[in-house]
């Protein structure tokens, strides 16, 4: 008995020593949670009082919360597309005032000329997969195995469309699963059609899971593309009812019970120090739809607006060992990603691929004081809204603070506020503040002789 144990106890320590040395030695694992239209209030650590998101807390906690984080966009498309490539959507087509996302009848997607995160990631040996929502075009030579993404499991543009002839505003206050005739799809089969989509945050965690266990001994890149909590909402049922916040609270709290299923299952396989998970969100709240929409918290605006609650989006990345846990105040951006994730994972950016991302790595990483991102471009469509040059926020068009329906206004005078004492963007500070404005004003003037015109992509 004593011998089979001393055989038993080697074979082990042998087991670990052979799983434990590649991992030191290889490339770090990067998962991004990318949620749907979920605003900078809807989880209790950026302050929401009654939404439960024990996991993504204790992430925070354990990670890095991020205060002044932006998409590049204020809706899903041209957002989706400035995370894939780090640039800004108007640099390459995927911004417009007459169709400002991607449709089933589209014709369009992101250009394949472009070179995204999957791509570069999987040029140097890095499995990869997108679980849920694509949004950057249906068509074949658009798809995510064209572009990057060894495997895909999800739905190829947003849970609403598809929809079924005269659906009212009312109606996706309490949707039926056949009134949204979605393809869920497994590369480039349609599985089932319509989605089921009271099911759809759990296969999402079920696929997500399985690719990292198949994957657990190479690195790997997971974009895990969640559906919700964009319009209709749909939650599973051990959590629809549950919530104090309603149907959006349950399906938030999903949410957070996918991110609690994705960490443990990266401790369990002995993972967690060689991986780092983010979570955030592709846009702000979308307002329109009152309860059954999210937070923008003390931030004005929403999804669909340029202001801050449209473009502010929460932010936690999360990797035990390798992040000083911390709130950081400095400013960041989706648009960083990109550089950011090649340069932890030491991998050369080929040298045709020009970004409009800065490498957070040093903030981020190595917890050097310094602020790679001191600037920041909003876009409304392809109109410059406003300008952003450290607290100063300057506005050069107005909109309907709830995005829908759009009315853009250009401003009889710009408009500026100091983000860091007036988040809420309550104080018109311009009148006593010349030279900051003259300075957002250059910096302005040498960003847009940079940006040429394109073909656009979604007007089609």
């Amino acid at each position: 008995m004593k011998l089979k144990f001393v055989i038993y106890t080697f074979l082990v320590l042998l087991s670990f020593q052979a799983i434990s040395k590649p991992i030191k030695n290889r490339k770090p694992n990067f998962i991004i949670i990318y949620t749907d239209d979920l605003g900078y209030g809807d989880i209790g650590t950026f302050g929401n009082p009654v939404i439960q998101t024990p996991n993504l807390d204790r992430m925070a906690s354990e990670g890095q919360k991020w205060t002044n984080f932006y998409v590049a966009s204020n809706v899903c498309t041209p957002s989706r597309a400035a995370l894939m490539t780090g640039k800004l959507p108007v640099r390459i087509g995927m911004e417009s005032y007459k169709r400002r996302v991607l449709f089933p009848d589209s014709k369009g997607g992101l250009p394949e000329s472009e070179l995204t995160i999957a791509e570069i990631l999987k040029m140097n040996n890095y499995q990869t997969a997108l679980v849920g929502k694509w949004h950057l075009g249906h068509l074949p030579q658009f798809a995510p195995n064209n572009n990057g993404f060894d495997y895909y499991f999800g739905i190829p543009y947003s849970n609403d469309m598809d929809r079924a002839k005269g659906l009212t505003y009312e109606s996706m206050f309490n949707p039926k699963i056949e009134d949204y005739n979605v393809p869920l799809m497994r590369n480039s089969e349609i599985i089932e059609r319509p989605a089921d989509q009271n099911k759809i945050t759990k296969r999402y965690t079920e696929e997500s899971i399985s690719f990292i266990k198949k994957n657990k001994d190479k690195p790997f890149f997971l974009y895990l593309a969640h559906s919700m909590p964009h319009m209709p909402l749909f939650a599973g049922k051990d959590f629809k009812g549950k919530s104090k916040r309603g149907l959006y609270g349950d399906v938030i709290e999903e949410l957070d019970w996918s991110v609690g299923q994705v960490l443990k299952s990266l401790k369990d396989l002995h993972i967690d120090e060689n991986t780092y998970v983010i979570f955030t969100s592709d846009n702000g709240p979308w307002k329109l739809f009152k309860e059954q929409g999210g937070s923008s918290g003390l931030l004005f605006g929403a999804k669909g607006t340029s202001y801050e609650g449209g473009m502010r989006v929460p932010f936690i990345i999360w990797s035990p060992k390798n992040l000083q846990p911390k709130v950081e105040m400095k400013m960041g951006s989706t648009l960083d990603l990109l550089p950011t994730l090649c340069s932890i994972a030491n991998i050369s950016i080929p040298t045709s691929v020009v970004t409009d991302g800065y490498d957070l790595s040093p903030l981020m990483v190595h917890n050097k004081d310094i602020n790679p991102r001191n600037e920041m471009f909003f876009y409304h469509a392809t109109d410059l809204f406003a300008a952003r040059l450290g607290d100063y926020k300057l506005y050069y068009l107005k909109n309907n603070p709830i995005g829908y329906p759009e009315k853009i206004e250009k401003l009889e005078k710009p408009v500026l506020f100091n983000l860091s004492l007036d988040p809420s963007e309550q104080f018109d500070i311009a009148s006593k503040n010349e030279k900051i404005i003259s300075e957002i004003n250059e910096l302005v003037i040498k960003h847009k002789a940079s940006v040429k015109a394109v073909k656009n992509n979604l007007e089609d």
